[in-house]
């Protein structure tokens, strides 16, 4: 490797928030597609579901009574949250509907034990979706850690149906993500799957083996 290019490797690396010019560019010139609002939330269910994920359309007045009642019917014995975040300070509201609440609230090499060996769910926010691949689109947080969707084997992911994108493009040229993009970004189409054994697809390896997702509209 060149000097001149382990310079630019390096200068890059230095600054984390940043994208490259020709990025940015690639980004805007691409045709963005276009579906309406019902086309948005079908698609990217569509998708979601053919890698053995599941989504769960609900309204934001009820989507933690159907979250209760689905973590009692699996038998789920615990989950993790974030205290801190909205719908962290929303499920501290409900009291004993819950199971045993695993509230993340101290720093990750605190909480490394219990999310490798006793969490059995997580649950987090999701910055945003993407229709057109069905993908969620998360943006960790010191309060809400990357660890929480790649650890646990359930991670349960909330969704705001009006952050459904038509396109990776999109978001990124509608948020600027030029200036504003995080240190960390992660993107998520399905639990983890693998085909390193005889090139043959296995789910649940490396990662969580089960992904929901509730997709929340306003309430009327």
């Amino acid at each position: 490797m060149s000097d001149i290019a382990r310079d630019n490797i390096l200068g890059r690396l230095r600054s984390p928030g940043r994208m490259t010019d020709s990025a940015v560019r690639v980004a805007t010139r691409l045709p963005l597609k276009q579906w309406a609002y019902e086309e948005r939330i079908e698609r990217f269910t569509t998708l979601l579901t053919a890698v053995h994920a599941e989504v769960h359309r609900t309204t934001t007045a009820h989507w933690i009574t159907e979250l209760c009642a689905l973590l009692a019917g699996r038998s789920i014995r615990n989950m993790m949250y974030a205290s801190e975040t909205p719908i962290g300070q929303a499920l501290d509201k409900v009291g004993e509907l819950l199971p045993e609440r695993i509230r993340y609230a101290e720093s990750i090499e605190a909480f490394k034990p219990a999310l490798f060996n006793d969490v059995a769910a997580a649950l987090t926010s999701a910055h945003a979706g993407i229709a057109e691949t069905g993908t969620l689109v998360l943006w960790p947080t010191i309060q809400e850690p990357r660890l929480m969707s790649l650890v646990p084997p359930v991670h349960i992911a909330v969704l705001a149906a009006d952050r459904l994108f038509n396109t990776l493009a999109e978001i990124m040229t509608e948020e600027n993500w030029a200036s504003s993009l995080p240190t960390n970004a992660l993107l998520i189409s399905g639990p983890s799957k693998t085909a390193d054994i005889e090139q043959t697809l296995a789910y649940g390896v490396h990662g969580p083996k089960e992904l929901i997702v509730f997709l929340l509209e306003c309430s009327a």
